[in-house]
């Protein structure tokens, strides 16, 4: 144990791989669980049936896993289960699940959460997504990988962002963002497609491309959102991306789309 500091509490029943590190004054419950090279730096407090994955490091004053913000919490042992890689900063604040939403709340592998974020019961959270200063997501949201949440801005409950969006700082997202999207706005509204990220991340011209023409395509011209997505040219719709955009469209929402203004 001589990686736990001697003003450290470490419940009886808790998990602690020999290999991580547990700074001064923190606070680790009977449920939790912490891999190899996982490092609580000071003052954190851990509690719940909590997870978290190797070589994750945690700053002070961060609280991970205590009860939800939700009045229809009831005490009932949901989890919290945290990838491996994650940076999670000073005063963030991450919730488990309930049981009206699957008993868990999940983040993937190599996230970024910065100073202030929070991450709400029943949240899903991809791999590679930074939450900025103080973003925040609301219960039963879901990322997809490589999501960027503007520093400030918050998400509405039930509300999807597909893979490789990016929302703006001061936002507040209401309605749920395609994949590759780029919304921002005091209720935020589409105002085209992330490509600089497209371009980071090593896709090809020809599907940002396609892309861009079927963006245009389904938020342009006459008729509904739903008809204008049926008339993507079956030489477009056969691209990666654009496949993941019809894709994520034609999966059940709670809140709708974002449109453009």
């Amino acid at each position: 144990m001589g990686n736990i500091h001697q003003t450290a509490i470490i419940e009886d029943g808790a998990s602690v791989h020999p290999d991580a590190v547990v700074g001064p004054f923190c606070v680790v419950g009977k449920d939790v669980t912490l891999n190899a090279n996982v490092t609580l730096k000071s003052h954190v407090a851990v509690d719940g049936c909590t997870h978290i994955g190797q070589g994750t490091t945690i700053f002070p004053f961060a609280s991970i896993g205590h009860a939800p913000q939700d009045l229809k919490y009831n005490g009932e042992k949901s989890r919290l289960t945290i990838g491996e890689n994650c940076i999670i900063r000073e005063h963030v604040t991450i919730n488990p699940g309930t049981e009206g939403g699957g008993m868990l709340t999940e983040i993937g592998n190599q996230c970024l959460l910065m100073i202030g974020a929070h991450v709400a019961h029943d949240c899903m959270i991809g791999n590679n997504v930074i939450l900025v200063n103080n973003a925040t997501l609301g219960g039963h949201v879901v990322l997809g990988d490589f999501v960027i949440i503007g520093g400030l801005s918050a998400v509405h409950q039930f509300v999807r962002i597909g893979e490789h969006a990016m929302i703006g700082g001061a936002s507040g997202v209401e309605t749920d963002v395609i994949p590759f999207g780029s919304a921002t706005g005091n209720r935020a509204a589409l105002g085209g497609l992330n490509l600089t990220g497209m371009k980071r991340r090593g896709f090809s011209r020809e599907d940002i491309h396609a892309l861009r023409s079927a963006y245009k395509y389904m938020f342009t011209g006459e008729g509904t959102f739903a008809d204008r997505c049926k008339t993507v040219p079956a030489d477009i719709a056969g691209f990666p991306s654009v496949q993941t955009v019809l894709k994520f469209i034609n999966e059940e929402t709670k809140r709708g789309f974002c449109q453009p203004e």
